[in-house]
């Protein structure tokens, strides 16, 4: 995704290849080509995660979840995908406080300080570049500043961006919440099944 601190407009998906020359090429991708990598994406984040339900259950043991707060609420999981599982301990957890977590529980140094990514495909590429489109330490303090409702320009103070760029990612958390609504919802039911009737 491009950077969307220094311009507004709409975040528009490129792919980049580059060759076993080190070439590299960027082209934007259309809506159809777009929705077969997600598709195909999805599906390998699916797979892991049956792999993982398919060696609890052999195991007798619960599947649990590392999504941050940062990506549960901004969507970035896949719904029966990395998004699946039966504990979720860290999703209440800013990243920056994940990252706090981890030099706390003495974990290796080149652990903390790999950066994230999706690890689905063969090129480098950070949750930066795929999702966020804005620095993750810039991003968590945006999310803590719109949750607790602390006006931009007070955000932008902290963070060192200006005001209008501190509103263009209230209005992305903004918008990727509605987008992704639907990750967070059970499935539906065509009629009400209470406990009562599960129960009979």
């Amino acid at each position: 995704m491009p950077d969307l601190l220094g311009r507004a407009g709409y975040a528009l998906y490129s792919v980049v290849v580059r060759s076993p020359e080190g070439e590299e090429r960027r082209a934007r991708l259309s809506r159809d080509a777009y929705l077969g990598v997600v598709a195909a994406t999805n599906f390998k984040q699916r797979t892991r995660q049956m792999m993982a339900y398919y060696h609890a259950d052999r195991l007798q043991y619960a599947v649990v979840g590392t999504p941050n707060r940062l990506e549960y609420d901004q969507g970035f999981f896949v719904k029966g995908g990395d998004g699946l599982a039966d504990l979720k301990p860290i999703a209440h957890l800013y990243k920056s406080q994940v990252y706090q977590l981890a030099a706390c529980l003495g974990i290796p140094k080149e652990i903390q300080s790999r950066p994230p990514t999706t690890d689905t495909y063969s090129l480098p590429q950070s949750q930066e570049e795929f999702y966020f489109s804005v620095p993750l330490a810039t991003f968590d303090l945006c999310l803590l500043g719109k949750n607790s409702g602390v006006p931009a320009p007070d955000v932008a103070a902290v963070v060192g961006l200006l005001a209008d760029q501190v509103v263009r990612v209230y209005d992305m958390i903004d918008s990727k919440r509605k987008a992704t609504r639907y990750l967070h919802l059970a499935a539906l039911l065509l009629e009400p099944v209470d406990e009562i009737t599960r129960q009979a």
